[in-house]
């Protein structure tokens, strides 16, 4: 990544604003405040020094993550690229500029409290499909019994003559189904 790299750590102080693109990019954006902290040696304490705002852009998985993470007042560290944008509020008025980040990495402040990191699931659509058709096995046991024509489809078959009898007629889905089948696990 080009342009100007820095890092971050504050405070978001404005809800998460997310919104696609006309071509379905996602995109998500919050303002952020960084403090600067000193030590004041005559009072023997630290001090807050000058706040400055950040707009925070995000795209793509990283904007999902924002909506579904990120809320007002959370402490956060930011890295990405500096830009510094222009911006007019209309005729006679002057113009503005302001500090945005397009960020890389976004993450809470561990040093001010703790998280707890989940795992998105990004989505191949046929794994996706695959997964929404399964069910674990304590809930195939807790379904009623299928009834009526499709009853009597391929799972109540008989198991084929040149099956060795040690072999099971079928493989359960789920937890440990890889081991049960002979295939090694990732």
């Amino acid at each position: 990544m080009n342009g100007t790299m820095v890092t971050l750590v504050g405070n978001v102080v404005s809800e998460v604003k997310y919104s696609t693109t006309i071509g379905g990019v996602p995109v998500a954006n919050f303002r952020l405040a960084a403090t600067d902290r000193r030590f004041d040696r005559q009072r023997q304490c630290w001090v807050d020094g000058d706040t400055s705002l950040f707009v925070v852009w995000s795209w793509r998985w990283l904007a999902e993550n924002v909506l579904g993470s990120v809320g007002r007042g959370d402490p956060l560290l930011v890295t990405g690229r500096l830009r510094i944008r222009e911006w007019e509020s209309g005729e006679g008025r002057p113009k503005g500029l302001v500090p945005e980040i397009e960020a890389a990495a976004i993450g809470h402040d561990l040093c001010r409290g703790t998280s707890a990191f989940r795992r998105a699931v990004r989505g191949r659509p046929e794994l996706v499909a695959a997964l929404a058709t399964r069910t674990a096995p304590a809930q195939r046991d807790s379904l009623p019994a299928p009834t009526g024509p499709a009853a009597t489809g391929p799972a109540s078959a008989t198991a084929p003559a040149d099956m060795p009898a040690d072999m099971p007629a079928a493989v359960p889905v789920g937890a440990g189904a890889g081991v049960a089948a002979g295939v090694a696990g990732d």
